[in-house]
């Protein structure tokens, strides 16, 4: 990272903690400094009693806005707080048991899933890791076990797999990495939960990776894999083609040898591979955002690719809060910790949406006035319901008609708070929204006299 962000890891508790102000920082470090450091002081205070995932709110809406702010403008302040929280899970047996509950659940379910979302799979599996085996101290030690016992065995027999496998790719003079990967503890307890607890049905507790110059090389190794191997169909997957939602980039492929061993390969190019591990915080990555016009520009995040779209849409939902309009917790959730899917348009663009998204999610994101005059859906080139959440590598095309307006009803057929905001914002202008919140606003004050009685 730059030095900005290496001052603001050092200096990152020393508002909280310390007598230190946020203006002494500014004058001794510069403004960047300042502002990163401050932005991760409001991430630790919007977290401030959180039990679990749903009470994930802050005291006040006011630090919430702040925070969202905070990490819309630049998104170093949540690497910075990655990097701490990854700190403080390593030093976490000098902690009472509580709080080691406490902090190891909300790494688990905010701080893991945070990093997911970044791209950042090497902390992200970190902190699963830890946060695991303070949550499940006894599954973890029989997993560990269990593990253990299976990776003597695979690694010979992987040994063997791997001589041959380099030997091919020298003969095609194929430039290439070859390493073993070996599948993490919580990864293996989430998938056991899914196999009956079969372990013997898992195929890939350890994998070859086979890391080459170019996108070219990755599909010759996949081809030559298969003239050696026998491929399980089902298991091919080109996560190059067509990413994860987190900009994640891989061919995936299980072959079973002439001796029956079922071995999983992973084939990435060497940027693939840092950007696997890294995430945002990629060397490559991250310069070429901090280089860019709109950057310097304004710090914003505008220039981020499609998968990290959602650092700038922050911004709708800090807005919204700073006008204090009421924003559920569902809400939040979907917004900032759900999966998240990539869809296209007709054209090829991509969009990037929260897992259950609906198609008007889809034409908000658009366009508002697309949306607004929204008529009808195809998705992949057939008619679909308004109601039916869109998928991961759909096309969706959005029928529109000039006399098609907005409707009451469409509110329950959003999911993001971009897409409630400016559908709210038309229903206001066509007349249709005061009347309804004026009667809810009634039936609340009812609801609420009936409970203080």
């Amino acid at each position: 990272m730059d030095i900005d962000s290496v001052l603001a890891g050092v200096l990152h508790d020393t508002v909280e903690d310390t007598e230190a102000t946020i203006e002494q920082i500014e004058a001794l470090f510069g403004g960047d400094v300042a502002f990163l450091v401050s932005g991760v002081t409001k991430v630790s205070q919007a977290r401030a009693g959180m039990q679990d995932l749903a009470n994930y709110l802050p005291q006040t809406k006011d630090n919430l806005s702040k925070l969202l702010i905070a990490v819309g403008q630049d998104v170093r302040v949540i690497i910075i707080k990655l990097a701490d929280r990854l700190h403080n899970l390593s030093t976490l047996q000098y902690m009472p048991a509580d709080k080691q509950v406490k902090i190891a659940r909300e790494s688990l379910e905010v701080f893991a899933p945070m990093a997911d979302r970044l791209g950042m799979g090497r902390v992200r599996m970190q902190i699963e890791e830890l946060a695991f085996s303070y949550l499940e101290p006894t599954e973890f030690k029989q997993l560990q076990a269990k593990m253990k016992k299976r990776l003597s065995k695979s690694t010979r027999k992987l040994g063997t797999v791997k001589i041959d496998v380099e030997a091919e790719l020298k003969k095609h003079h194929i430039e290439s990495e070859i390493n073993g990967r070996v599948k993490s503890l919580y990864s293996l307890y989430k998938k056991l939960k899914k196999v009956d607890g079969n372990i013997d049905d898992i195929y890939d507790l350890m994998a070859l990776r086979i890391v080459v110059e170019n996108k070219e090389d990755c599909y010759r190794v996949l081809g030559l894999l298969h003239s050696m191997y026998q491929p399980m169909i089902s298991r091919i997957k080109d996560y190059i083609a067509i990413p994860k939602p987190n900009g994640y980039q891989s061919l995936h492929t299980v072959v079973i040898t002439p001796a029956k061993q079922i071995v999983e390969f992973q084939i990435r190019t060497y940027e693939m591979h840092e950007y696997a591990e890294r995430g945002l915080a990629a060397s490559f990555h991250y310069h070429d955002q901090k280089s860019s016009k709109n950057y310097i520009k304004n710090k914003t995040s505008a220039s981020l690719p499609a998968h990290l779209q959602w650092i700038t849409q922050l911004q709708d939902i800090a807005i919204r809060l700073g006008n204090n309009e009421d924003i559920s917790t569902d809400q939040l959730n979907i917004d900032l910790f759900g999966t998240r899917i990539f869809v296209y348009s007709p054209k090829g663009d991509i969009y990037n949406l929260p897992e259950r998204a609906l198609p008007l999610d889809f034409a908000y994101l658009v366009h508002s006035d697309i949306a607004k005059h929204a008529y009808s859906f195809r998705v992949n080139g057939k008619i679909h319901p308004f109601d039916k959440p869109l998928h991961n590598g759909d096309v969706v095309e959005v029928v529109s008609r000039k006399l098609s307006l907005p409707r009451q009803a469409w509110q329950d057929l959003v999911t993001t708070t971009h897409a409630r905001n400016k559908l709210r914002s038309q229903l206001r202008q066509l007349g249709v929204i005061n009347s309804i919140t004026g009667a809810a606003n009634i039936i609340r004050q009812k609801t609420n006299r009936k409970k203080a009685k």
